[in-house]
């Protein structure tokens, strides 16, 4: 029987286990030009036993920053920060693929430089606020991408994943889940259009394949993952019947072949099992819990073929070492939700390991 501690392949990549370390937003992106410190590659390497480390979100563009303090990999300075973190991983034995984010709609002009404004795939905006240097402000009506505007966002995530195979990561993963920009696109509410990126399922998942497309043909499919989490109402989305449009996503995806899929999953287990069903690469899955955080119980969903690895958020937070301490059943570190976003190391590096 395989089980989450066994070795697997990831497009060529070998990785340790199958236990992966979700993506988190952590804003603590304080170097210069919004880059990773030299903290950053002590909190990735630190939990480096990972089989794979996905990073927290990276704006490919300057648009596409929707928080304060988030890192980039538009620069060749953060290019240069990204190294060192890279260079840590890999010396602890690690893998790490980077999260190219845009969040499009969600975010505020104050948080852009040089005047700029959010984008989203129609002047539609999100309900709710998001929190800036000026405390929380209400979102904005975003500036519609045209044509052009598409075509420069599928080049500044072809860029962006040039810069951090460069930077030394191993793969990226374009963030198309939890209310972003692609996510927007793939999502009626969000997606009010009525030209060839809106309308029907098969258009309105056309901006995320696209994007798909074009970085595996830069970088490598082996080398690209996909973030959905198809039903999730973050970012004010709303997908009454989100199947028809995932798998049409999908079906444009056969001939590109990205290396892995990887769902946050919010809904009913059977669409995971259909979007599993139909795609012929690893499945790394964010199990959805009901009451609890994920933990131990989630370790059979690779024993009886669920997904081919889990992965954990919180949990890997607080816990650098999480695949020693899964093995063992716990204890676990209780992560602390007041150094979530923002701060120094107390509640990013500080976590300790079994023993220490």
């Amino acid at each position: 029987m395989t089980t989450a501690f066994d070795p697997i392949d990831l497009g060529g990549l070998r990785l340790a286990n199958r236990i992966a370390m979700a993506p988190m937003t952590r804003s603590r992106a304080h170097g210069p030009g919004l880059s990773p410190t030299a903290a950053t590659a002590v909190y990735y390497a630190q939990r480096a036993s990972a089989g794979l480390i996905v990073t927290e979100g990276i704006q490919p563009s300057a648009v596409g920053q929707g928080y304060p303090d988030t890192p980039g990999l538009h620069s060749d300075g953060q290019v240069a920060a990204w190294r060192a973190v890279t260079e840590a991983v890999h010396a602890a034995g690690g893998r790490i693929f980077a999260q190219l984010m845009h969040t499009g709609r969600i975010g505020h002009p104050s948080l852009l430089p040089g005047g700029l404004t959010p984008v989203g795939p129609s002047a539609v905006a999100a309900r709710g606020q998001v929190y800036t240097a000026d405390g929380p402000r209400q979102f904005v009506v975003p500036e519609p991408l045209d044509e052009d505007g598409i075509r420069q966002t599928v080049a500044d995530h072809v860029s962006a994943a040039r810069n951090a195979i460069a930077a030394g990561f191993d793969g990226v993963e374009v963030h198309g889940a939890n209310g972003y920009l692609l996510h927007q696109f793939l999502a009626p509410n969000a997606n009010t259009r009525t030209d060839a990126w809106g309308g029907d399922p098969e258009s309105r998942a056309r901006f995320a394949a696209e994007v798909v497309t074009a970085v595996a043909a830069a970088v490598g499919a082996h080398r690209t993952g996909l973030r959905l989490s198809p039903g999730n109402t973050l970012g004010d989305i709303d997908e009454p019947d989100p199947a028809p449009t995932y798998l049409a996503l999908l079906r444009a995806l056969e001939p590109v072949g990205p290396a892995y899929l990887h769902i946050m999953e919010t809904g009913e287990r059977n669409l995971t099992l259909e979007l599993r069903k139909r795609f012929g690469g690893v499945l790394i899955l964010n199990a959805r819990t009901v009451g609890r955080p994920s933990g131990p119980q989630e370790l059979a969903l690779v024993e009886d073929g669920t997904a081919d690895l889990v992965s954990y958020g919180t949990l890997f937070l607080a816990n650098p070492d999480l695949p020693r301490r899964l093995r063992a059943g716990g204890p676990f570190n209780t992560p602390d939700r007041a150094t979530y976003y923002g701060g120094g190391e107390r509640g990013y590096t500080d976590y300790p390991a079994l023993g220490a």
